[in-house]
């Protein structure tokens, strides 16, 4: 099933919730009792992936939730590079919230708390525009159905958007949680969020062990045209390479 995962079929899965009278709603006013569909995309690795997606979703007139870390390793949504994503995903109409990595720090509320503000502060810095919501980054199961707001904002797993309406995700490349439109939820015409990430969905479509390799590589070809930008030692060195 994960292997179907691409830009083709991300296309027919927002068709189909259109044909079953689905409205693409944001977490401000999704309501649980009727046909509204949440699209949240949580960028673990890459921000580039992230375009297409949100160009097609932009394209068919649908807004989504675009959440973004500030503490990875594999991508700096401060660089230039970052920054030129942001500033498009913003354009094109989505919202852009904040993916917090809660186990970066203390497992206590005040603690996390105010991490949580302290990274939407810095992300609004960045995008310069005000961050809502908030997604949890390999999430504890006590985060899961959190109530009340973290960070004076509100987040993706308070049980409203979590168990009040139906939930569905495409974690590790596969709906292990059953296909988004078998979901309960859809079957009795209530909301649902729909979790995505964009490593996944990126053409052509393959298994995920091959879009992480795929996602690898892309990685180091482009540390090494920055390091050859940056050092006149890796440059030498490339153009003395056979």
């Amino acid at each position: 099933m994960s292997a179907a995962f691409g830009l083709a079929a991300y296309r027919a899965l927002l068709g189909a919730f259109r044909d079953r009278g689905y409205a693409v709603r944001g977490f401000a006013d999704a309501a649980p009792a009727q046909r509204h569909l949440i699209l949240r995309h949580d960028i673990d690795y890459s921000l580039d992936a992230a375009l297409p997606m949100a160009e097609m979703e932009a394209e068919l007139g649908c807004h989504a939730a675009y959440f973004v870390l500030v503490r990875s390793a594999f991508y700096n949504p401060a660089a230039p590079d970052g920054a030129r994503v942001l500033a498009r995903l913003a354009a094109l109409g989505h919202e852009i919230g904040l993916h917090f990595d809660a186990a970066l720090y203390e497992n206590d509320g005040g603690a996390l708390d105010a991490a949580a503000a302290r990274e939407c502060a810095l992300l609004e810095h960045m995008t310069g525009t005000p961050v809502a919501t908030i997604s949890f980054h390999r999430p504890a199961p006590a985060l899961l159905g959190r109530s009340g707001a973290l960070g004076g904002r509100r987040h993706a797993y308070e049980p409203r958007f979590f168990t009040e309406m139906g939930y569905c995700s495409d974690s590790g490349g596969a709906w292990h949680r059953g296909a988004p439109l078998d979901h309960p939820a859809v079957a009795d015409g209530r909301a649902l969020q729909l979790l995505t990430h964009p490593i996944w969905w990126q053409d052509p479509p393959t298994e995920p062990a091959k879009r992480l390799a795929r996602f690898l590589a892309d990685h180091a070809c482009r540390l090494d045209r920055e390091l050859a930008a940056h050092s006149a030692v890796h440059a030498d060195t490339k153009r003395r390479t056979p």
